[in-house]
């Protein structure tokens, strides 16, 4: 699963200006690494909100089944709370960011 069925979607979003690719990891600010290592290793995660189901209200990411969306705070330095900087992942592990509190998404390329 290469995230390839999703590129037309990528393309669709990209015009309504609410979704850019990132075309690498390496794109992503340190902490937001961090994080996915965390995802990758279980935790222990620093909000009990992390790991929650993520409901894609706004309608920005792909459809999917309730449940298949889970999001993650990524830190924000300086920040005196959980900031606006997330990461939402897929069941299937396709991973997007965002930096504006759910307003645009990155769809992580790896």
């Amino acid at each position: 699963m290469d995230g390839s069925e999703y590129f037309p979607w990528c393309q669709q979003q990209l015009a309504t200006g609410k979704f850019v690719v990132v075309s690498s990891l390496e794109d992503l600010p340190p902490e937001a690494l961090e994080t996915l290592l965390l995802i990758a290793d279980g935790g222990p995660f620093p909000y009990d909100q992390d790991g929650a189901t993520f409901q894609n209200r706004e309608g920005i990411l792909p459809d999917e089944p309730v449940g298949y969306y889970a999001e993650y705070t990524v830190e924000t330095p300086g920040s005196p709370d959980r900031g606006a900087r997330r990461l939402v992942v897929g069941a299937d592990w396709y991973v997007f960011y965002t930096d504006d509190h759910y307003d645009s998404f990155s769809f992580v390329i790896r």
